[in-house]
């Protein structure tokens, strides 16, 4: 009661917000007084907000604060839901928020760190390069002479998070008991997902780890960098990296000026994007223009880990055979990948799917080469789900997210050019690899010896579970026994041999 009380103002007051940028147009679907209510909670008044759809959301999402600018941030990945332009504008919801002051954030490092801010810091430059919604970054100097940018967490955010998402939950479950038609959206599941993303970014030393992992992927590719973790100086609330120097991948002029070549860098682009989905199945997940630079040499150097997907080797290989299908045109491979993996359920029918399939690629891939998006062609591929009862894969809507931004600057650095068809050898190598005869033939040899491994141990367990068998006798109740030897007379002689080669199999199964 308590807590349906307290979530119940928190959003009263969350309601008066979206009604004052007039932000409530997600309701009118599910909730035809919407509109009547948007007018109520804003007492009369005209709405304040302008522009677009997506444009006032983020403003008033601004305005709740720090939960809903992540809220917003997840919400911007699920274009599915909202539509491309809609998931465009809320991607703007980057450095939104004004920066706390210095001095709290240097009692944050002091504290962090144990002592004296000047024990660690040479230099501390009080002014924020930037501030964000769970963070602000200042440049420093280490006490070793490195150049470094320090993360600090915003004050309180923990504490304001958590009320939050309590709100979400109710909301979510309430959506899941009152609205049938949403439960293959998994709100819940879809609340707990976005915890768990900024549960991990409150705690910086998990976007150390993050950074350091990539680095340990990327290690022997030589045009994309990662910045160097300073672990000494990392902590649950601050994170110390390397300083990164160069021109932001937008800036195409200063690019030119300073000799680099738009092409060169869409490439490694490409590339860089490419390994780390299929080769690694550990991206980037926010390489927006404010987190890619260009150093003096021409590398790609991310910033901000914050946000990082995963693909796991599955995935990877049934979304390298969906999109083969689509780029060959063999949209039955496609529709056969989807119940395959499971991400349409089998009582719906593969041919009308087949059909679904080529009425959304054929537009898309029937344009000239350097206007396809593989992005785009997800995106249409998520928003026929409903049709077919199909179940939110997260981890392919961070990848859509992903793609998209990639391919957003692709066409900033040159929109003659599809970063696609750059990357194109690896994609056909990647293929080969692990899609070809000799990845069918890798993989039985690797199942062989995977058995041949437990072998042993299956006929140690064998040998111990018969022994013990021939010292102690296998104990079944009476009424077991009588109802096993009652079976067997009803059953047909022929279907003897099999019953018992059953159960063999069952106890080998069980002891594998």
């Amino acid at each position: 009661m308590i807590r349906s009380v307290r979530n119940l103002h928190r959003l009263f007051t969350i309601g008066r917000v979206l009604a004052r940028h007039d932000a409530l147009f997600l309701l009118e679907e599910y909730l035809p007084l919407a509109r009547h209510l948007s007018a109520v909670l804003r007492a009369g008044k005209p709405p304040v907000g302008t522009g677009r759809p997506g444009e006032r959301l983020a403003d008033a999402l601004t305005e709740l604060g720090p939960s809903f600018i992540k809220l917003g941030q997840a919400l911007s990945t699920r274009a599915d839901l909202l539509g491309e332009e809609m998931a465009a504008d809320l991607s703007g919801l980057q450095d939104k928020l004004p920066p706390f002051p210095a001095a709290e954030a240097r009692a944050i490092i002091e504290e962090e760190l144990g002592g004296p801010l000047d024990r660690h810091y040479s230099s501390f430059d009080d002014t924020p390069v930037a501030a964000a919604s769970i963070a602000q970054v200042h440049f420093a100097i280490a006490s070793d002479g490195r150049e470094v940018a320090v993360k600090v967490l915003r004050p309180g955010v923990e504490a304001k998070f958590h009320r939050d998402i309590d709100l979400l939950y109710w909301l979510a479950e309430w959506a899941e008991l009152t609205m049938p038609r949403l439960r293959r959206l998994k709100p819940v599941e879809t609340v707990k997902t976005f915890e768990d993303s900024v549960t991990l970014e409150m705690d910086l030393r998990f976007e150390a780890a993050a950074a350091a992992e990539l680095a340990e992927n990327c290690q022997g590719d030589l045009t994309f960098k990662v910045p160097q973790v300073d672990w000494l100086r990392t902590g649950r609330r601050l994170l110390t990296l390397e300083r990164v120097t160069g021109i932001p991948v937008d800036e195409v002029d200063r690019l030119r000026e300073a000799g680099h070549d738009p092409i060169d860098i869409l490439a490694k682009a490409a590339e860089a994007m490419f390994n780390q989905v299929f080769r690694d199945g550990f991206f980037h997940a926010d390489m927006h223009p404010g987190n890619l630079f260009i150093d003096a040499q021409g590398n790609l150097v991310a910033v901000d880990f914050g946000i990082m997907g995963r693909v796991d080797q599955r995935t990877r290989r049934f979304l390298g055979e969906m999109l083969l299908g689509f780029l060959t045109g063999d949209y039955r491979k496609v529709a056969e990948v989807h119940f395959a993996a499971g991400y349409v359920p089998a009582d719906q029918s593969i041919d009308s799917f087949t059909q679904a399939c080529r009425s959304i690629a054929e537009p898309i891939l029937g344009r000239p080469l350097h206007e396809i998006s593989l992005a785009k062609l997800l995106g249409q591929l998520f928003q026929v789900t409903e049709t077919f009862a199909m179940e939110t894969q997260p981890q392919l809507l961070l990848l859509q997210k992903s793609m998209l931004v990639a391919e957003g600057v692709g066409r900033i650095l040159d929109p003659q050019i599809n970063m696609w068809q750059l990357a194109q050898p690896l994609i056909e190598g990647w293929m080969r690899a692990n899609l070809g005869p000799e990845a069918k033939v890798r993989e039985a040899v690797t199942g062989v010896i995977g058995s041949l491994e437990r072998l042993p141990r299956l006929l140690s367990e064998t040998e111990k579970t018969y022994s013990m068998l021939l010292n102690q006798g296998l104990k079944l109740h009476p009424e077991t026994v009588k109802n096993i030897f009652a079976d067997q007379r009803s059953r047909p002689s022929s279907a003897k041999l099999a019953w018992i080669l059953s159960a063999i199999l069952a106890v080998l199964l069980v002891l594998k």
